[in-house]
């Protein structure tokens, strides 16, 4: 056995620096490897957008309201937890969903390769992923936290901290492969890559351990429930904060309109596109560590404040690409494209921070993941409108795969609008909550940006954007800062 100067062995210094201190058992694994396909999911991202731009020739504006659809199954998401806690599948709640989740999430890849050829039949395709990726999400989220749960108070956020990284290095890795590869294979090839990768999902199910349940739902103890919650969502002090994060989210988006400037305006290439996913990806976990690092003890209202004038103000960089301004000014477009977009995630990602704090922290106990899960999808259905808001101002002011003129008055409005929430700041707590809930069933997605990065290249919507490491939300917000 090799020992290690400190008198430990290898095997628990790996352990201690890979996995945090927990010892790598095969379902520890399994949990690990279905967060990892969830980031390397991403690698299809940039081929859905230019298979729907070129090979279906959809609108902007048909992509963004695509797009709004594609994210139904996350508004309902608390249901499937409802459903896998209340249905067992041959007597297991967790195994046989992920083994669902996993075929289910190949057949809308396998379709997308092979019969789709329409814009609704790309709708289903998209939908069924999004539907598979939400329940193997809602399954794993639960057995997380029921983990959790042991941990001691030493090693608290541990088992969250891995599980986000595991999906953060998945989107890392495939963020510049997901450009490079479509200069090289059919967007339907691409697909055929992914379908494999939702398989891994329903293999490593067996490595689940789960008892089976002998026993019938208990009804009393979901009604009980459903009361605690209705209870719960019925307080000003969790459903004032809540009106405002949707208000929030809800405000128009551009990215539709600006994915098809980038690539039929600019010229961008996929490979390029690919290099901007992987900044902003980077760019995401550095804003991530920044709001914990500095202002993870802010007041919500002046966090918020301060996020949203200055990503606003910021957000308005994108006018001098939009009016070729930058090149007046000695700026090539594909270096002002990667700076704009370093900057605006970075941003964005702070100013979305909090949301995610807020949310865990209004949950009262009894009903923390029900209730988070609920609030997040509040949070989805604002991004949903979102989308929806942004594929109509798109056909208002006809805004074509060609016909740009009017792109830099959507730029205007996307950004102005997001100022909207401002007057309601006073919805937000005036200090820092410091109730501590139970972990959330919360992680992040490296490939994922905020939904109010307007003008981001990733088109896909942030399907997971409830993602923040564990470690944010385990202690009180007075604490100072590490």
């Amino acid at each position: 056995m090799f020992i290690s100067p400190s008198g430990t062995s290898l095997k628990s210094s790996l352990t201690k620096a890979v996995f945090f201190g927990i010892e790598p058992t095969p379902e520890l694994l399994g949990i690990l490897v279905v967060y990892f396909v969830q980031g390397i999911l991403g690698l299809a991202r940039l081929a859905v957008s230019f298979f729907l731009k070129d090979e279906l020739g959809l609108s902007p504006a048909e992509v963004s309201a695509l797009f709004g659809i594609v994210a139904l199954p996350w508004i309902v998401k608390p249901l499937f937890g409802f459903i896998s806690d209340g249905l067992p599948i041959l007597g297991y709640r967790r195994r046989p969903y992920l083994i669902l989740s996993g075929i289910l999430g190949s057949l809308s890849w396998v379709g997308l390769a092979t019969l789709v050829h329409s814009s609704a039949a790309a709708t289903l395709a998209l939908a069924l992923g999004s539907l598979s990726v939400a329940i193997g999400d809602v399954i794993v989220d639960s057995l997380v936290v029921e983990r959790a749960r042991a941990e001691s108070q030493g090693e608290v956020g541990s088992l969250q901290s891995l599980c986000w990284g595991a999906s953060a290095f998945g989107g890392l890795i495939t963020a510049y492969f997901s450009g490079l590869l479509l200069e090289h294979f059919s967007t339907r090839t691409i697909f055929w890559i992914t379908a494999s990768f939702p398989l891994i999902v329903s293999i490593v199910a067996w490595l689940i351990s789960e008892s089976p349940v002998s026993e019938k739902p208990d009804l009393l103890t979901v009604k009980h429930q459903l009361g605690e919650l209705r209870k719960a969502i019925t307080q000003k002090a969790i459903w004032l904060p809540t009106a405002f994060v949707f208000i929030w989210q809800a405000t128009p988006t551009a990215d539709a309109a600006f994915f098809f400037f980038t690539t039929n305006e600019l010229g961008f290439e996929p490979e390029f596109l690919g290099r901007v996913r992987l900044v902003t990806s980077i760019a995401s976990l550095l804003g991530v560590w920044l709001f914990h690092r500095f202002l993870k003890s802010v007041p919500f209202r002046v966090i918020f404040g301060w996020s949203t004038a200055l990503s606003a103000v910021l957000g308005m960089s994108m006018l001098l690409l939009v009016t070729h301004t930058n090149r007046a000014l000695g700026i090539d477009d594909h270096w002002f494209s990667i700076g704009d977009n370093l900057i605006l995630t970075v941003m964005g990602q702070i100013a979305y921070m909090p949301v995610l704090v807020l949310a865990a922290r209004l949950c009262p106990p009894g009903v923390e993941a029900t209730l988070f899960a609920l609030l997040m999808s509040i949070s989805n259905l604002g991004g949903l409108l979102s989308y929806q808001l942004g594929a109509l101002l798109m056909h208002w002011m006809g805004i074509t795969q060609t016909n740009f003129q009017n792109l830099w008055i959507l730029v205007v409005i996307a950004n102005v609008s997001t100022l909207l929430p401002l007057p309601f700041l006073n919805w937000l707590p005036a200090t820092e909550i410091t109730t501590r809930t139970i972990e959330p069933d919360v992680k992040v997605d490296a490939d994922a940006t905020p939904t109010k990065q307007h003008g981001g290249q990733a088109l896909l919507p942030e399907l997971m954007s409830e993602l923040v490491p564990q470690s944010l939300l385990q202690q009180p917000a007075e604490e100072p800062a590490e």
